[in-house]
């Protein structure tokens, strides 16, 4: 790991294990970006930097054509000033322009790495982390751009966030700010992204870079179930386990925008950060603000390498939960055994029911608080409904009693128009003075702006969290934001409202973890609508989705781990016929797909037949019994097309190589479909090592690796699944 710079060459580098980020200083001043791969030596490269003279191109006065702005991969482009194509960064002024240039000024390269004020960002000790600030001037304001690059010593990811400090005498608006760009002096890429929709997240697409603007972008106030805040461009012979590709992730749970420019020239342009659709901010005289950080990688070894490498970082260097190496407990969560209709007693009996079967925890869902026996209202209202659960510490106590724990559902961010809230501050709802409101599931959103929404709503939280031995909370958000107005802030900061929104909904995490801070956490928005890695620096775990049904939860989870680790994503047995697709599988397929999360259960286990219940003992033993491995191992899919197959598999191998868990489910049989041999290729292990298959014979890493281990018989039929557990001797 080392950043370093050259005054002779004007060249900066960034080495991590096995990776070069390697820019210059133009003659105009500009960051002129050179390369982006995998290791290369100290030599001087900045002739990557020339390019051919363009007609048309406008250039800087005073130098020549072939340093025109237009032509040139840059780190960081400005709008207004000779590049024509999309830029990152626009800072409006008083006197009406909003062109904005970026000069080089001043740089510094130290150890150690500063948190940003108010948001998520990766963290390690100081001795193994290095930060490159590099001070560009917009001398069109004399505002500061400050383009900030951290390395790790055990990690090739690199952390990149900016910041705008108004040097100037006047007040300036951002208009937009993008936390990262990469250019690329061609465009045969493969651009990889996860679309969906609500109870079909994070669906793995893959589709070629095309002449022009392409991309995708939330505007919802949220990271949305429709797309997340990362993309990845793959060279076009990328495979799992081969091929060059880059990725892009950002920290942030609120409205984002991913986007990717192909030129005339076949060059690319891919940029991430808040979208400036439902974002400004006035900047006053000495202000300053800091945009969300953005993660770049990159992997000479396909799209599992790419995962890997993200995977293990998010673990290290983003989720700070004690929980994060701690296996979770086992939940039952009662919302789909009872939903709005239960009292303590029946939760009791779930509970008491639950333990018996090795569960370890009760989740109770929606319905505990205020007047709540539906979806229209006491949203807000955070007091204990006594007439269907009674004493709330008593039911607790008597929970713990069985062994168990106990855990509560909140969705703190919305609120009920019947509601005691509602009453009393009308105000604290976004709304348009004089507008109509959009009511979605029959609530609207709090004004997380507001300092005393938050200061409500962490006391609210805190009160129930303090009267009773509550270990668990799932924090969810049904509906996006709409109508983003809020009535503390004047006309001209009222494109603030959605990034302070989510401010509050960070600063609202950051205080019930500093007064519970052995609280688990896990994030929900109407399932997985904010799966994103800057909720991840406040909740070890999200879940995947509302969608429970085994089959759909093969691609969801296989896309959500381009990016995300196992032990991230919530994922349970659910009844069936299940809930959302009204399909059947049976009981071993959905615990061994739900095995690759969390791990839970959403059904009713007091109605329950003996085999089920017995099914439950197993996959509960099968939890304990591989959960280190799943959650602290190395995640690889071992099929392609993330699990948009009728066959796919995926594995977890040990830090060590010396044991690997596989799984390999069939969805759907046809008839003559493929060779009546189908080999699954382990990839992972150490080739001289022999390793025992259980209940399967013994082969060596070379074996397992390169020719495979046949799974044919028994993956025959419809929803079909098998794990292979390997051991070296």
């Amino acid at each position: 790991m080392q950043i370093s710079f050259s005054r002779k060459t004007k060249m900066f580098r960034l080495d991590t294990q096995n990776s070069t980020y390697a820019m210059m200083i133009g003659h105009g001043g500009e960051l002129r970006h050179l390369y982006y791969g995998a290791s290369i030596a100290d030599d001087d490269i900045t002739a990557f930097a020339h390019r051919r003279d363009r007609a048309f191109s406008p250039y800087p006065e005073g130098l020549t054509s072939e340093e025109s702005l237009n032509i040139a991969c840059l780190e960081y482009s400005t709008f207004g000033n000779g590049d024509f194509h999309n830029t990152a960064a626009a800072l409006r002024k008083q006197n009406g322009t909003a062109v904005t240039s970026a000069v080089y000024k001043t740089h510094t390269i130290t150890k150690g790495k500063a948190p940003l004020p108010g948001l998520p960002a990766s963290f390690a000790p100081e001795k193994q982390v290095q930060t490159l600030e590099i001070t560009l001037t917009d001398t069109f304001s004399g505002a500061l751009i400050v383009l900030r690059y951290s390395i790790f010593d055990d990690s090739d990811v690199i952390a990149r966030s900016v910041k705008i400090v108004n040097k100037s005498k006047e007040t300036i608006r951002i208009e937009k700010l993008m936390s990262a760009q990469l250019d690329f002096d061609s465009m045969q890429y493969d651009m990889v992204y996860l679309q969906g929709k609500w109870a079909r997240e994070r669906h793995a697409m893959r589709t070629p870079l095309q002449p022009g603007m392409q991309g995708f972008r939330s505007a919802r106030g949220s990271s949305g179930h429709q797309y997340n805040p990362g993309v990845v461009l793959a060279s076009k012979n990328a495979t799992e386990q081969q091929g060059e590709v880059y990725g892009m992730l950002l920290l942030y749970s609120g409205s984002y925008a991913v986007e990717v420019e192909a030129d005339e020239y076949e060059s690319t342009r891919a940029m991430i950060g808040i979208n400036r659709e439902t974002f400004s901010w006035t900047l006053e005289k000495g202000a300053e603000f800091n945009s969300p950080e953005a993660l770049i990688m990159f992997s000479a070894n396909g799209f599992s390498g790419l995962s890997a490498q993200s995977h293990a970082f998010l673990t290290d260097h983003v989720i700070r939960s004690p929980w994060k190496h701690v296996k979770r407990p086992i939940l039952v969560n009662n919302w789909e055994a009872t939903y709005f209709d239960f009292t303590d007693s029946k939760i009791y009996d779930l509970a008491k029911s639950a333990s018996k079967l090795g569960i370890e925890m009760l989740v109770l869902d929606d319905g505990w608080f205020g007047e709540r026996n539906g979806d229209n209202s006491s949203l807000g209202d955070w007091f204990v409904n006594k007439k269907k659960v009674g004493d709330l510490g008593r039911l607790v106590a008597r929970i713990n009693k069985l062994g168990m724990k106990f855990g509560l559902w909140f969705e703190p961010e919305m609120i009920s128009e019947i509601s005691e809230l509602y009453k009393t501050h009308p105000e604290w709802v976004l709304s348009v003075p004089g507008g109509k409101r959009s009511l979605g599931r029959n609530q609207m959103v709090l004004d997380m702006s507001r300092g005393e929404v938050v200061d409500y709503l962490f006391e609210a939280i805190a009160g129930i969290l303090r009267s009773a031995n509550i270990e668990y909370i799932k924090w969810d958000m049904n509906r996006n934001l709409t109508e983003i107005h809020s009535s503390a802030l004047p006309p001209e900061q009222q494109g603030e409202v959605a990034h302070r929104y989510v401010l509050g909904v960070y600063e609202l995490h950051e205080r019930l973890l500093n007064e519970f801070p052995n609280l688990l956490i896990e994030g929900c928005s109407g399932g997985g609508g904010r799966f994103d890695a800057g909720m991840l620096y406040y909740v070890p775990q999200i879940w995947c989705s509302d969608d429970t049904d085994a089959i759909e939860r093969v691609s969801i989870q296989l896309g959500t781990s381009l990016f995300y680790p196992s032990a991230t994503m919530g994922a349970h047995v659910s009844v069936c016929p299940n809930h959302q697709t009204h399909r059947s599988v049976s009981f071993q397929f959905r615990g061994d797909v739900a095995l690759a999360g969390t791990f839970g259960y959403e059904l009713d286990v007091t109605r329950l037949d003996k085999e089920d219940q017995q099914m439950i003992r197993e996959q509960v033993a099968r939890y304990h019994k591989y959960n280190d491995l799943i959650r602290e191992g190395t995640f690889h899919r071992i099929t392609e097309g993330f699990g948009h197959g009728d066959i796919a598999a995926w594995c977890w191998v040990s830090a060590d190589r010396k044991e690997a868990l596989v799984t390999a489910v069939r969805k759907f049989d046809s008839p003559c479909a493929q060779s009546p041999v189908f080999r699954l290729r382990i990839p992972g292990l150490d080739a001289a090592r022999k390793y025992t298959i259980e209940n399967g014979g013994a082969f060596h890493g070379s074996t397992l690796m390169n020719a495979g281990i046949n799974v044919s018989n028994d993956l025959r039929g419809n929803a079909v699944s098998a794990l292979y557990h390997l051991k070296a001797k």
